[in-house]
C-alpha cells in the first residue's frame, strides 16, 4: 500500500485510470452493447420484449446494489483481490449463459451472476481512482470512463458479427473469454492510504454519517433518477429502428456512432470539470438536461439523417454527464468516505437500473412502438436536474467550488485536515 498526505494527482495513479478504462470497457461497454442479443433472445424464446429487458435490468441492478459489498470489501482486503475475483465471476456468468435454456437461466446467469463480478469490480477501482487525484479528478475519470465509448463503437457491430457467424450461444462464449481480462485489470490496482483516513472513522461510522447527510441524501435521489433513463436507448434502441424497417447492422452500427460521440463527450466534460469554476454539480445539471430533452425528441425523428443527428447529441450529453457524476461526490462527502459513499449511491440508484428497461419494454408492449418508452426516460433524466439544483452553492456563482470538508465538518461533526489551497483537495 502507498502512503500519502494527499492524493498525489498522477504518478500510479494514472495505471488505475488504465486499469478503470479497460473494466469500464468490460463491464457498460458490453452492458450497452446487449441490446444486440436483445433481439435475439426475444426470437429465441419466445418472449415479450418486457420479460426480455430483465435481463439487462437485473445485471445493471445487481451491479449497482452489490456496489457497498464490493467497497465493504475493499475497505477489508484492498481493491486488487476483490476486483480480480469479480472478474472471474463476471466471465462465469456469461459462460453458462450460452448454455441456457430458459430466460431464467439468462437471469441467473447474466443478472445475477456476472452482474455480482461487474459488483466487485466497477465501484472499487472508480473509488480507488477517486483517491489518487484531486485538481485533476474530472479529466482523469472522464479518461477512464471513455472505456465505454470506445468498446461500445467496437462491441455493437462485433457482437452483430459474431451473431451472424456463431449465433448467440457461441458469442456469449466469447464475451466471456473478454471479460476474464477484467481479472488482468484488477491486479493493477494499488490501495492508497491518505492522512484523512483514521478522522473519517470506520465503515459503520462512515454509514451513520451519510445516512444523516442531507446533500448526500439528495444527491443519491438525483441519480436514481437519472439512472430510471439513462440506459433505456442502449437496451431497446435497435428494437426501435428495426420497427422503422433498418436492417439489424445498420441499427447495431448507430450505436457505435452513439459511442464515438460518446468518447468526446466524456473527455471535454471531464476537462471542463477541472477548468470552469464552481460546483461541478452545475456542469452534471446542464448535460442531464440536454439528455432528457433529447430522448423526448427520439420517437419525433423519422428520417435516417435526423436519428444519426439525435444519436450523435445524444452520445456527446449522454457521456459528459457520467465523468462529473462521479465527481461530485467526493466534493460532497470527501475522498475518506469514497468507498462508503459510491457503493451507497450505487446501490441506491439501482432502483432505476432495475425499473427502467422493463418499464420501456412494458410501454412498447401496451402501445405497439416506442415512442412512450423515449418520452418517459426523458422526463426521469428532467427530473434528476430538478433535484440537482437544491444540492449546496448550487446557485453561488462568485464562490469557488465548496471544499468537501466544509460539508462534511457542517454537517456531520466530523474533523477532516482542511487544505491549505486548492480546488476539490482533500
Amino acid at each position: 500500500m502507498a502512503h500519502k498526505a494527499e492524493p498525489p494527482d498522477g504518478g500510479w495513479g494514472w495505471m488505475v485510470v488504465l486499469s478503470a478504462f479497460f473494466q469500464s470497457a468490460l463491464v457498460f461497454g458490453v452492458l450497452r452493447s446487449f441490446g444486440v442479443f436483445f433481439v435475439e433472445f426475444v426470437a429465441a424464446f419466445e418472449e415479450q420484449a418486457a420479460r426480455v429487458s430483465w435481463i439487462a435490468s437485473i445485471g445493471i441492478a445487481v451491479q449497482q446494489f452489490g456496489s457497498p459489498v464490493g467497497s465493504a470489501l475493499s475497505t477489508k482486503f484492498g481493491p486488487r483481490p476483490v476486483v480480480m475475483a469479480g472478474g472471474i465471476l463476471a466471465a462465469l456468468g456469461m459462460l453458462l449463459a450460452s448454455f441456457a435454456t430458459s430466460l431464467t437461466h439468462l437471469y441467473l446467469s447474466i443478472g445475477l451472476l456476472s452482474g455480482s463480478g461487474w459488483a466487485l469490480t466497477f465501484t472499487p477501482t472508480l473509488a480507488c481512482l477517486s483517491r489518487y487525484f484531486s485538481r485533476r479528478r474530472s479529466l482523469a475519470t472522464g479518461l477512464a470512463l471513455t472505456g465505454v465509448g470506445l468498446s461500445s463503437f467496437a462491441f455493437a457491430p462485433l457482437f452483430q458479427w459474431l451473431l451472424s457467424y456463431y449465433a448467440w450461444r457461441g458469442a456469449l462464449l466469447l464475451v466471456s473469454a473478454l471479460s476474464l481480462h477484467l481479472v488482468a485489470c484488477g491486479a493493477l490496482l494499488r490501495p492508497l492510504s491518505l492522512a484523512e483516513d483514521p478522522a473519517v472513522g470506520g465503515p459503520g461510522t462512515q454509514l451513520t454519517s451519510l445516512l444523516h447527510h442531507g446533500p448526500f441524501l439528495r444527491y443519491t435521489v438525483a441519480l436514481t433518477l437519472i439512472n430510471t433513463g439513462y440506459f433505456i436507448p442502449y437496451v431497446h434502441l435497435v428494437a426501435h429502428l428495426q420497427d422503422l424497417d433498418w436492417d439489424p447492422l445498420p441499427a447495431a452500427f448507430l450505436l457505435s456512432v452513439v459511442a464515438i460521440s460518446d468518447l468526446v463527450g466524456r473527455v471535454a466534460s471531464g476537462w471542463l470539470g477541472d477548468a470552469v469554476p464552481g460546483p461541478v454539480a452545475r456542469l452534471l445539471m446542464l448535460w442531464t438536461t440536454l439528455t432528457g430533452v433529447i430522448l423526448a425528441l427520439f420517437p419525433v425523428a423519422l428520417a435516417p439523417t435526423a436519428l444519426v443527428a439525435l444519436a450523435v447529441a445524444y452520445g456527446f450529453t449522454s457521456g459528459a454527464l457520467t465523468p462529473v457524476a462521479f465527481s461530485v461526490l467526493p466534493e460532497l462527502v470527501g475522498t475518506g468516505k469514497i468507498y462508503c459513499g459510491l457503493g451507497l449511491v450505487q446501490m441506491v440508484e439501482s432502483i432505476g437500473g432495475l425499473l427502467g428497461a422493463p418499464l420501456s419494454g412494458y410501454l412498447r408492449d401496451v402501445t405497439g412502438n416506442y415512442t412512450a418508452s423515449f418520452v418517459v426516460s426523458g422526463a426521469f433524466l428532467l427530473a434528476g436536474s430538478g433535484v440537482l439544483i437544491t444540492l449546496p452553492h448550487f446557485f453561488c456563482f462568485s464562490a469557488p467550488t465548496s471544499k468537501p470538508q466544509d460539508l462534511v465538518t457542517e454537517t456531520l461533526g466530523t474533523k477532516v485536515p482542511l487544505p491549505s489551497e486548492g480546488l476539490g483537495e482533500e
